[in-house]
Formats: structure tokens, sequence, C-alpha cells
């Protein structure tokens, strides 16, 4: 097939790494984004989103002539709003360019189309050649979704380069890279889960646990076009899952055979365990290549014997444990902190961003389950002392919610702070984190502080008033019924 030779300006199909060819527009890229060395390629914006990337020439195609084609091979509601934002800045353009002949008319004489500027490198950036009516190709940010894959079907003749693409810019521009003395901390700018901007994997992606936290993540996944299988130990929780989508493992080892990437979720170490090393548990189902992400908030030396034994099937492993609650992980809030292979937390960029607003990588396996256990040290803790901050006040004849009103008028104001205590004050205790899981992470972190012999006093007070509390059946409670434990 000849060469198509692309200039700025001209409308494209790009195919970008492993997912589907999406229409684009020909751009000038920023004066301080160079191109990859020894690539031929261009840089192109992609249509109903806010993605942009070099893309190697031979991932290009010319808008028109595959038009048809690639509209048979690529289905879903968020491809057609695309397709339709090409279409609309082509109605744009055309009025545009009748007006100017019809006022050129009008003055007795035709004005002449002008060629359209081809910028290099070092030229002028995008702003300069920037359409009037090119807004509106993000205004409204649909969202790309899962479409057919390609082989299948009508235009299954259309064949694209193999090769990966160069310098994929929706992930360096998303992703601020910090390095450190062993570690790299990458933090995801900002949440696409909000602002609709995620183009999904084509990876199979597998969900093992539907519990508070799971479930939410599960629901976004969905949402934003992911391809999920799902497994829980009660299976009538899947069934709401099927039905907006997903399909249905038997097994945790079934799921892992049919997936790319495995996500797990579950409440504790021994959950974990059992999962992973269990009947038709998680390590039957590896085969080299495969990817496990551990996103359940366990100790470091858990982390590192589930990292050995799937390393050790040729299989690929994560951890990526979460922050937030319930209602966070509903919002696609959560926050992200993860560890082990690099390659697959960058596999897992359209999964993270649909359900967290924020990710960190901190380097090898086990450095996610430390920051983790402190971090949830410190929110037990707390959460313990504005319960006793509380019941203090009640002791001592103040009102608990002018307390309250003066607490949320200082330094220490915060969202966190005010629905607790609210919750605290309707006596509504239902579970956005359970109480049995922050005593469990208090009870980690205290362990990890004696094994780095480093003293834990406050968390250690903390987990004592949270064991009260269990003890008084609030296991099952939201974390804040740790405020029963001073009133019994």
């Amino acid at each position: 097939m000849a060469t198509v030779h692309l200039r700025i300006g001209d409308l494209v199909w790009g195919k970008l790494g492993r997912y589907p060819p999406w229409p684009g527009k020909v751009v000038s890229p920023p004066k301080d984004l160079k191109k990859p060395r020894g690539k031929k390629c261009h840089f192109v914006k992609f249509f109903g989103t806010e993605d942009h990337a070099w893309i190697k020439v031979e991932q290009l195609k010319p808008y028109h002539p595959h038009k048809e084609e690639m509209i048979k091979i690529n289905k879903g509601k968020r491809f057609q709003q695309a397709v339709d934002a090409v279409e609309d800045f082509l109605k744009k353009a055309k009025g545009k360019e009748q007006n100017s002949e019809s006022k050129g008319d009008s003055k007795g004489k035709k004005t002449p189309t002008k060629p359209l500027k081809i910028l290099e490198e070092d030229d002028e950036d995008l702003s300069a050649l920037k359409d009037p009516s090119e807004k509106d190709l993000t205004d409204s940010d649909p969202e790309p979704s899962t479409v057919e894959r390609l082989g299948a079907g009508p235009g299954s003749g259309f064949k694209w380069e193999s090769s990966p693409v160069s310098s994929l810019e929706p992930i360096s521009k998303r992703l601020k890279i910090i390095e450190e003395d062993t570690t790299t901390s990458i933090q995801a700018a900002d949440s696409t889960a909000i602002n609709g901007s995620i183009i999904p994997t084509d990876k199979r992606i597998g969900f093992l646990g539907l519990g508070l936290m799971g479930s939410g993540i599960v629901s976004n996944l969905l949402k934003m076009g992911h391809v999920v299988t799902v497994w829980n130990r009660t299976a009538e929780k899947c069934d709401l899952f099927i039905q907006e989508g997903a399909r249905l493992g038997r097994t945790p080892a079934e799921v892992v055979s049919m997936c790319d990437i495995t996500f797990s979720c579950v409440s504790d170490p021994k959950a974990a365990r059992d999962l992973v090393l269990g009947p038709s548990g998680v390590l039957q189902g590896i085969r080299p290549g495969k990817c496990y992400v551990e996103m359940s908030t366990v100790d470091p030396e858990t982390i590192t014997e589930l990292s050995q034994v799937i390393t050790s099937r040729g299989g690929r492993f994560l951890e990526a444990p979460v922050a937030g609650s319930q209602q966070l992980s509903n919002d696609g809030m959560l926050v992200i902190v993860a560890a082990g292979d690099r390659t697959v937390y960058e596999d897992c960029s359209s999964c993270f961003q649909a359900m967290g607003k924020t990710s960190f990588f901190l380097g090898e396996a086990g450095h996610a389950a430390r920051m983790m256990l402190i971090l949830n040290m410190v929110q037990g803790s707390f959460m313990a002392t504005i319960a006793e901050g509380l019941t203090l006040a009640q002791a001592t004849g103040q009102s608990q919610q002018t307390f309250l009103d003066i607490l949320c008028q200082g330094q220490m104001a915060s969202t966190f702070v005010d629905q607790k205590c609210q919750n605290i004050l309707q006596g509504n205790f239902k579970p956005d984190y359970y109480l049995k899981h922050i005593q469990k992470d208090l009870r980690l972190a205290i362990s990890m502080g004696d094994t780095a012999n480093h003293p834990t006093p406050m968390a250690a007070a903390a987990n004592e008033v949270y064991k009260r509390a269990k003890a008084l059946d609030q296991s099952d409670n939201d974390m804040s019924a740790v405020y029963r434990a001073y009133i019994h």
C-alpha cells in the first residue's frame, strides 16, 4: 500500500496501542513536547476525549476513505458520539467556508482558500492554529467505550501494524512522575472518572470480591466501558453486575484463566491468601503473562508471599490497595497506592482512572501495603479521638452539635469529620468502612511498628477502644461506631 502523506489539520483514524481505531485530527504538538527519536509519527488529538498522542504513521489512516469500514468494525455509544463530533466539526467548517465564499462573491470577487501551513516541532504551538469551532470537540467530552475486537466481521481485512505506539500521551500527560531515592511515585493528575475522558483498555478484566469497596469499583469499571468478569464467595452478589453487563466466573481460577488482568479486593490477609492458594484458587489459573492485582489492605508479608507464588508461575503481580470508603468507591474517587510490576501498573491505567481520582506507584511490592497501613492507622486513631471528644463534651455538659460546629470552622475542618460526626449524632452507623476492618488495619500497623522497632502508642490506644467496640457487637457497623465504646 502506498504511503499516505498527512499534514496538520487532516482527519484520521488513529490506532492507539491496544485500543481500537478512533477518529482524530493531526495537530501541531505543544512546544515542550518533543517528537520521539527515530520515529516517523504525527501528533493526534482524538475526538470526544481529552486524549492526544504521538502516533506512528503506520498506525494512521485517512478518515474519509475508511469511515464506513471503521463504523462497521466498531460499535458502542461513545464511539458513535466521537464520529458525530467529527461530522459536526466538518459541518461547521463547511458552513464557515460557504460564508467566506458568499462574502467574497458579494464584493465581486472570490476569496481564495488559503493553504494550511504545516508546522514543524519548533514552530508556534497549537493555539495559533486552532479553529474557532474546535472547542466544540471537547465541551461534552463523551467517553469512548469498549468496541468489538478487530479481526472479526466486516472490515477484518483492514490491518494495522502490531508495533506499539510511541510515547503515549494519555498516560504521560495524566501522570506526574517524581524520582526518589529507591522508588518512583507516579501521581495521576485528575479524576477522569468524573470528566469522562477514559478510553477503556481492551484487556479482559476480572474482579474477585464484591464487598463495600469492590462493588463500587466494578460498577465504575463497567460504566467506563471495560469488559469485566466477576466472582464473589456469595454468588448472589454477582447478579446485579451481570445485569449491568458483567460476565460470571464460577471460580477464582476460572476468572484468572478467562482474563488478562484480575483484581482482588477482600477483607483481610487470610481471605487474600485463601483466594490465591485455596481450592480452585487464583494460582490454578495463573499462566505466563497473566496479571494479578491485589487491592486488599493486608500486611507486607502477605504481599511478599502472594507476589512470589504468582511470579513463580510466570504471572505478573501488582499490589494496589485503595484509600477511601464505600461512598468514594461508588463515586470513582478512591486513592490507589500501587507497588510491584510497573508495567502492570501502566496496563491498569484506564481501570485506575475509572475507579479513582489519584494513583501513586511506590516501587517494589510491599511498599504499598506499608503505606496503606500507615494511612489507615492515622485515620483510625483520628476517628477514635473525635469520638472521645464528642463523648467528653456530653459528659461535661457541652453541646455535641456546638462542638462539631466549632470544630468544622477551624483548621481540622473536613468532609470526613463533618460526615462522621453528623452520623454519630443521628445514630446512623450504616457501614461506609467496617469497624472490624479499621481495627484489623490498626492491628497490622502496630505489628509493622513492632517489626521496625518503632513505637506506635497512639495506634495501640486507639486499637483497644476499637476492640471494646467489637466486644459490643459493632464489628459490622461503620468505624464511627467506635463512639459506642465510650458510652457503654
